[in-house]
């Protein structure tokens, strides 16, 4: 009995060329589009690969030309047939087949298609997000978002070769861990075999990492799932995918040396292009007073001025209110912006009111000097001040915030951001890498009512700030965090981890983590690192929005080839979904409700 199949497949839709002319070939795939010439059929079919154009002519024969006309989008087929070259006239230079096309000997059709609710073509056709996710095995035929999953699987190639050469060892660890405290929610799972207790999907590797580092591996990495229950963006789904790694014995400059050598390679490998080492760095202080982010985006200018000083003891109510209560004054030169009607400044205004703003302060500046709302209250000294210290020029337009210092700078970057559309002044070709450091170690949450980290608790501080945590100022502690941004979104972080014992525990009571819930939550690492821990560090990059960057798209779902909606659903398939009564009480689990 043979178990061959009936048809022969020797070539994929995507390779033959005019040096393939007069060659017997056997092509499979799916109909991409199709044309009747008074009788003259013409058939594009795909594979993974590319598009090919069969040809079937009734002149040679009939009953073939009938069978092909009845062909529609999305057919399953298998031909055979002759390669011949085109007429010159007639080639397609976009395409790497379009020299040529295949006279068609046979033809089988191995699947029918219903009519597609959607279009799988080269063009952009535009549909909902919805009706792509609920059937996405349909989208996911669309050359361009075919190819950015093949891209995908590239980069992971180069990402591993790289890492590999490097003396890294890829480590899986357990996607069933322990839930513990800090970070974002946890998904529990519940176990079966041991009634009433959970697991957590990994946020991150982060414990059994440092724990491969006590173990002696020194050098680990793996392309971690992570699986983190918040609020859903274009760049954040609930389950996502890192560059994950470890080094023992490393600093921060070993770090940033071996990933920005890891960022060049994938950027010339898989994208052609050349990056420049040795990125920008910034401290997050410096970040956020010029920028009013942690992930600035340095593809154009229009830095961040702090001016309070220069009105210290205005006449203009709103100034002296904010400095006299603590706060800052700062302003942004918006090239070019002097022409804005008042319809858009008051749309500026309600982007600088989201962030906690009570308003914003616009200055035109003229021949006559700065005219606006508050030029009044202004002396010539002060006006020529403002003008200098913010570089405005002629047909420039000066916008000011006064609030607490929080909020005045981030509610300036984020029209910062705005102003950089709208004057599309960001350069979209360019890459722009920049590493961020020295975050602050802790940070207050009014909602917990307590310290908590601004990273994790096992980031360690800065060594010159270790004594700081004994004080009234623990606070001001910085830490030995780093990350690393593109574009104005962050791609990646990691630290320097703390591989002493008691220096953990005495995070741990900043943090107000008791040491019974620290030696519960976290009692298998403090162990760990009474056995000779080395000194260790390490980074995780979003291999999502790495990916989405490089591509120059707008969402990780372009990237992702099965990713959730906003609201967390599978609309393929209909996740997460009920289950039965039957499952839960093998599972020891009720519903509150009665459900």
């Amino acid at each position: 009995m043979s178990n061959s199949l009936p048809w022969d497949r020797t070539h994929s839709c995507g390779e033959l060329t005019a040096k393939d002319e007069n060659r017997s070939v056997g092509l499979v795939g799916w109909v991409h589009n199709w044309r009747d010439h008074g009788g003259v059929v013409f058939i594009d079919i795909r594979d993974r690969e590319g598009i090919t154009q069969l040809l079937f002519n009734p002149a040679i024969n009939k009953k073939l030309a009938r069978k092909a006309s009845r062909l529609r989008h999305e057919f399953v087929v298998a031909i055979k047939g002759t390669v011949r070259k085109r007429p010159t006239n007639m080639a397609n230079t976009a395409m790497k087949t379009g020299e040529i096309e295949v006279i068609a000997a046979a033809l089988e059709v191995l699947n029918e298609s219903k009519t597609p609710p959607l279009h799988v073509f080269d063009y952009q056709i535009e549909e909902s997000e919805e009706l792509r996710l609920k059937y996405r095995y349909l989208d996911l035929r669309r050359p361009a978002l075919k190819k950015n999953i093949v891209f995908r699987h590239q980069v992971v190639m180069e990402l591993r070769k790289f890492m590999y050469e490097q003396g890294f060892l890829e480590i899986e660890t357990p996607m069933l861990m322990k839930s513990t405290p800090e970070g974002a929610r946890d998904f529990l799972v519940p176990s079966r075999l041991n009634k009433g207790r959970f697991y957590a999907l990994p946020q991150s590797p982060q414990t059994y990492k440092q724990i491969l580092m006590v173990s002696g591996f020194e050098k680990y990495f793996q392309l971690a799932r992570c699986f983190r229950d918040e609020d859903l963006r274009a760049d954040r789904q609930p389950e996502f995918t890192q560059v994950d790694a470890e080094m023992s014995f490393v600093a921060e400059e070993d770090i940033y040396s071996l990933f920005e050598d890891l960022i060049k390679t994938v950027f010339e490998k898989c994208l052609g292009r050349q990056i420049q080492t040795h990125f920008k760095r910034m401290s997050f202080t410096e970040a956020f007073a010029a920028y009013g982010t942690d992930k600035p985006d340095l593809r154009f200018g229009l830095p961040i001025k702090e001016i309070s000083e220069l009105f210290k003891k205005s006449p203009f109510k709103v100034f002296d209110s904010v400095l006299a209560k603590g706060g800052t004054i700062g302003a942004i030169c918006g090239t070019g912006c002097g022409d804005f009607s008042r319809k858009k400044i008051d749309e500026l205004t309600s982007c600088v009111l989201k962030y906690g703003a009570a308003g914003l302060i616009w200055l035109r500046v003229n021949e006559e000097g700065l005219q606006g709302p508050v030029a009044k209250f202004l002396s010539l000294q002060q006006s020529e001040a403002l003008i200098d210290q913010t570089g405005a020029c002629r047909g420039d337009m000066i916008f000011i915030v006064a609030a607490p210092q929080t909020v005045c700078f981030a509610s300036l970057g984020q029209l910062r951001l705005e102003l950089g559309r709208v004057k599309e002044l960001i350069q979209k070709e360019e890459f722009s890498l920049l590493w961020v450091y020295e975050f602050p170690l802790f940070q207050f949450s009014g909602e917990l009512g307590r310290y908590i980290s601004v990273h994790h608790p096992f980031t360690a501080p800065l060594e010159q700030d270790i004594a700081l945590l004994g004080s009234s100022d623990f606070y001001k502690a910085r830490s030995r965090a780093y990350d690393l941004v593109l574009n104005g979104t962050e791609i990646g972080g990691g630290s320097i981890r703390i591989h002493n014992q008691q220096l953990q525990r005495d995070i741990f009571n900043i943090l107000q983590i008791s040491p019974q819930e620290a030696q519960e939550k976290f009692g298998f690492l403090l162990h760990a690192l009474s056995f000779g821990a080395p000194p260790h560090g390490g980074i995780a990059l979003g291999l999502d929005r790495l990916i989405m960057l490089m591509l120059g798209l707008d969402s990780i779902r372009d990237v992702i080839p099965f990713p959730k909606t906003s609201a967390g659903i599978s609309l393929m398939d209909n996740a997460p979904d009920n289950v039965t009564q039957s499952q839960l009480a093998e599972l020891g689990i009720k519903l509150a409700g009665g459900g």
